[in-house]
């Protein structure tokens, strides 16, 4: 029996779908970010040449996974550690988390804080689920990843504040203050996707204790506390004079009220393996524990288990961030300067230099400028196309990270190209915008 003769198709189809699906189900958005990496892709199949800066993710044959890393894992099934895991986490990684936190960060976490899930994404949705009743609000910064899709999963309200490129698309206490009163959570990421770029010391120091009096506060009248999830995924990975900051780190009293996420998918090029983790104040994670474990969305064992081992060898984790680093802020550095070459010809693009994570922030601000083929410049799509087809060159628009206007902010990626092809393609592009001013 062929059973696809079964399922309606074209209007019929759709017609189902209404039918069957929540308000929730059918209104949710694919992710742009996807969309575009899936048109790259398929042009990539014809065209190998094509750079893709799209997606936040790592080339194994570039970036792979940390030798000693691969090993335990493949050491780890080989032993059978194959069942499920306990819902919050394998002991051992918990523990080795902790321990990792006080070598590292010097801040001693209580093992009951951890939660660990399969990558960042599931303690992230989890704060949404545990904390935000339907029309609760969300505060956070534009730019930013995933968030709208969240916001409308859980039925919440967003209050969104505009960032600009003079304060690296971070948020100051002076936007977020006026609707800390009614928010339920604050979200802040840094380093930060999709811009790469970090909070300052200071700004996050006034932030989180704005947030302490404002739970004080509530105290006082009874009213729910406002919670901080700090979202640190690429905190591993900052360079030059960039330095990574954290609320308990600036303010202690802020403990109480915070969230951290973390993961192994960037540090250590280790997307696929699906570890990550949250770090809750102790009254909050019996719940976490418990969602995540009715979703099932933990990671492997064996993973878990080779990921304690991977944390608990300091020396082996420096010796693979060092030169995962240092190839990483090459590619950084190979864009920021071709970026400030055509800058200093007085072209009309612009790039922050390098401070954290895989991504660069960068302008390329054709708008009203005529095209080769005599097309005006009136959209970022417009620069996005031209740049992909006539240099090549993928790029994601800051459109689809929430940022409003067009404005010629990109974000490029550069976890799945090699230096040698990026510098190809970043020649391209210096010819492309020539073309164009």
């Amino acid at each position: 029996m062929d059973v696809s003769t079964l399922y309606p198709t074209g209007n019929k189809a759709t017609e189902a779908a209404n039918a069957a699906f929540t308000e929730v189900a059918s209104t949710m958005a694919g992710s742009a970010i996807l969309k575009i990496a899936g048109q790259v892709k398929a042009m990539q199949a014809n065209d190998p040449e094509i750079c893709n800066l799209t997606i936040g993710d790592f080339k194994p044959g570039e970036f792979p996974i940390p030798t000693e890393l691969s090993e335990q894992i493949g050491q780890r099934l080989s032993e059978g550690e194959t069942n499920y895991p306990p819902a919050d986490g394998m002991p051992e990684l918990r523990q080795a988390i902790c321990d990792f936190y006080e070598r590292e960060l010097g801040v001693k976490f209580p093992v009951e804080s951890i939660v660990v899930g399969s990558g960042a994404r599931p303690p992230i949705f989890a704060t949404y689920q545990m904390l935000l009743d339907p029309g609760d609000v969300i505060l956070y910064a534009i730019p930013s990843w995933n968030n709208e899709y969240y916001v409308h999963l859980n039925r919440a309200r967003a209050i969104t504040v505009q960032t600009t490129a003079e304060a690296g698309f971070m948020p100051t206490l002076s936007q977020l203050e006026p609707h800390l009163g009614e928010a339920r959570v604050l979200h802040l990421n840094s380093p930060l996707n999709p811009c790469g770029t970090c909070i300052s010391e200071s700004d996050l120091t006034d932030i989180c204790e704005a947030v302490v009096a404002e739970n004080k506060k509530r105290e006082a009248t009874g009213q729910k506390s406002l919670i901080l999830m700090f979202d640190m995924v690429y905190w591993l990975l900052t360079y030059g004079k960039a330095k990574h900051f954290h609320p308990i780190q600036v303010c202690p009293e802020i403990a109480p009220y915070t969230v951290y996420v973390d993961a192994i998918s960037k540090a250590f090029a280790g997307t696929g393996l699906r570890v990550g983790w949250g770090v809750v104040p102790p009254y909050m994670q019996g719940k976490y524990k418990a969602l995540i474990g009715h979703m099932g969305a933990w990671s492997p064992r064996a993973i878990q288990l080779a990921t304690a081992d991977f944390l608990n060898t300091p020396k082996a984790m420096h010796s693979f961030l060092s030169d995962f680093r240092g190839a990483i802020q090459q590619r950084l550095d190979t864009i920021h300067a071709t970026f400030e070459q055509l800058e200093s010809e007085g072209l009309p693009v612009h790039a922050i230099e390098p401070q954290g994570a895989i991504y660069l922030s960068i302008r390329v601000n054709l708008i009203g400028k005529t095209l080769p083929n005599g097309e005006l410049v009136t959209t970022n799509e417009q620069i996005r196309e031209y740049l992909l087809m006539e240099s090549k060159v993928a790029v994601v628009p800051f459109r689809a990270f929430g940022l409003e206007g067009e404005n010629g902010w990109f974000r490029m990626s550069v976890g799945a190209v090699g230096q040698e092809a990026l510098e190809k393609a970043m020649a391209r592009l210096a010819t492309a915008v020539r073309a164009v001013c």
